[in-house]
């Protein structure tokens, strides 16, 4: 899949841009602050539903005016859609190839986006959800029952939690009935997922030639090793203590060690961002060969790495995904022959 035209209005500083990008890389640059960043922002939010910048809606719409819209074409073999988004303060709307669509979810299934940005060593460095959304998103991607298991553990563990704070001892062994198997079968979705991203993760490690070989990567699954049924009888009392579920698959975890210790406290800031790229590259190179290769965006990211590990990382993208968008702040700063468009106050123009 590839996009053939992107169209943004009133989104940050963007009034009214009209992309059309070449199939595989697309450079766009211009000073801090153009608006180069946005332009990845918004087909990132088209496609997850959510900024990687702010969690607050009303930053993203153009000063004076009441929405933003994100519109894109797109094409797959001989299949071709139609995107669009449209949010307010209040309210959002979205479409696919002209039906009105009830989850955003059904977005995010065409337009699958792996994103590395200037933050990604938070995937390494940062709290376990980070972590789990990376996880389920992968899973999300190959396993078409997963989606439906999770929200629907989702809503029985938000009923647990209200009897837990309610002290409804009854009503809490009733949901536990429900929720164990749900939860095992999540948590089985994820680890058969995980043992394809580790051993992918470890090819990646290994061709960086940066020394992180011996990092491990492991799977947590949120309880001990009993079955989950029994972890939350056993944790019931402390629950309800503190009303809150301390066991389950919304507790998993993805740890990375080196010697039995994590590398957030043994790697600098610049190992961690390599580590960060090769786990989000093992997700993209697992998503090819699942048959969809994703779009990948790579903000900034030159002045992220040195020299070398940015052109391994650029190769290493343009070898799995569908298509490139690559921001920086120089002209002509790649090789090869991409599209280049200059970025300058919200306003965009094809230079190659």
């Amino acid at each position: 899949m590839h996009i053939t035209q992107l169209r943004i209005e009133n989104f940050r500083n963007l009034e009214c841009v009209e992309i059309e990008p070449a199939m595989g890389l697309n450079y766009f640059y211009g000073e801090n602050g153009a608006g180069k960043t946005s332009i990845l922002e918004a087909l990132f939010l088209l496609s997850r539903g959510k900024s990687f910048r702010t969690a607050v809606s009303e930053e993203l719409i153009r000063d004076q005016q009441k929405a933003f819209q994100v519109f894109l074409e797109s094409q797959n073999g001989e299949e071709f859609h139609k995107l669009g988004l449209e949010r307010s303060k209040k309210h959002w709307r979205a479409r696919k190839d002209g039906q009105d669509v009830s989850l955003l979810s059904e977005l995010s299934r065409s337009l699958p986006i792996v994103l590395m940005e200037p933050n990604s060593h938070s995937l390494v460095s940062g709290p376990p959800d980070g972590r789990r959304r990376f996880l389920d998103w992968g899973v999300f991607h190959v396993e078409p029952l997963f989606l439906d298991a999770w929200r629907q553990y989702s809503r029985g563990l938000k009923q647990r939690n209200a009897a837990l704070r309610r002290g409804q001892g009854a009503v809490i062994e009733s949901l536990d009935e429900i929720i164990a198997p749900l939860g095992e079968r999540l948590s089985q979705y994820r680890q058969d997922y995980f043992d394809k991203l580790s051993a992918m993760f470890q090819r990646q490690l290994d061709s960086e030639r940066t020394g992180l070989q011996n990092i491990s990567l492991s799977f947590r699954q949120g309880w001990k090793a009993q079955g989950l049924a029994a972890a939350l009888e056993s944790s019931r009392n402390r629950d309800m203590d503190q009303g809150v579920s301390h066991v389950g698959p919304h507790r998993a975890d993805i740890l990375l060690e080196r010697d039995g210790r994590p590398v957030k406290a043994l790697l600098s800031r610049g190992e961690l961002k390599i580590v960060a790229a090769c786990l989000l590259l093992s997700q993209a190179e697992l998503l090819k060969s699942s048959g969809q290769r994703p779009v990948i965006l790579l903000d900034d990211l030159a002045s992220e790495f040195d020299e070398r590990h940015f052109r391994e990382v650029l190769q290493k993208a343009l070898s799995c995904a569908s298509q490139l968008w690559v921001t920086g702040v120089q002209a002509n700063s790649l090789e090869g022959s991409p599209a280049v468009f200059h970025v300058e106050h919200g306003k965009v123009r094809k230079v190659v």
